[in-house]
């Protein structure tokens, strides 16, 4: 609800159906984790549910993509480098040399746990796990912050004090980008400035 003038209150104007599908294109593909094929299908099959007169959705979702490309590729030209993105990379395959592993965009804790297990069964001497899930990125990609999870080798979650924490948080503000623990995550700020290499089609 907004105030309006006299005191009284009126309803934020809603988002049509059809702008909420073009606002999932353009996280999908600003966040760029799934490949055309992918996302175009999950797009498509959203008009399809979302836009029930809509006769051929698949069209639709195309030109929804295509618009959010055509976006992403005008404002990727005026970015400075290195983007948030890219420190960001850099600062995760740093922790991977500290013997940190990294799984980006995974489902849920079950592929973090299963991973750590894997790991242990080969003996790997890892000091932990950094993860984080696909709405962690959509976060990023609206927010400007993004939220992982730092696990230790056991699966337990780090607290403030502890070395791996320190470690973490350390090696992002050696690649500029401010960190902080906060209810159990790490918050980064850092935009998700993922660029689109060339137009693709699905």
């Amino acid at each position: 609800m907004t105030r309006a003038a006299g005191g009284f209150f009126r309803s934020a104007p809603k988002v049509s159906a059809r702008d909420r599908l073009a606002d999932l294109a353009r996280v999908h593909v600003r966040a760029g984790l799934l490949d055309p094929e992918t996302m175009h299908r999950d797009v498509a099959s959203a008009v399809a549910a979302d836009l029930s007169g809509e006769r051929e959705p698949a069209a639709t979702a195309r030109t929804f993509l295509a618009e959010a490309r055509a976006e992403l590729l005008a404002e990727q030209a005026g970015w400075q480098h290195p983007t948030d993105h890219e420190r960001l990379q850099d600062a995760l395959a740093h922790l991977e040399q500290q013997r940190v592993v990294v799984l980006q965009a995974v489902d849920d804790h079950w592929v973090a746990d299963a991973e750590l297990r894997r790991q242990a069964a080969a003996g790997a001497a890892i000091v932990g796990v950094v993860w984080f899930t696909a709405p962690d990125v959509w976060h990023a990609v609206d927010h400007g912050m993004l939220e992982f999870n730092v696990w230790h080798a056991d699966s337990a979650n780090v607290a403030p004090g502890e070395p791996l924490l320190d470690l973490v948080v350390s090696t992002l503000a050696d690649h500029d980008l401010a960190a902080h623990f906060d209810e159990g995550r790490v918050e980064v700020a850092a935009r998700w400035q993922r660029p689109l290499a060339a137009p693709d089609r699905p």
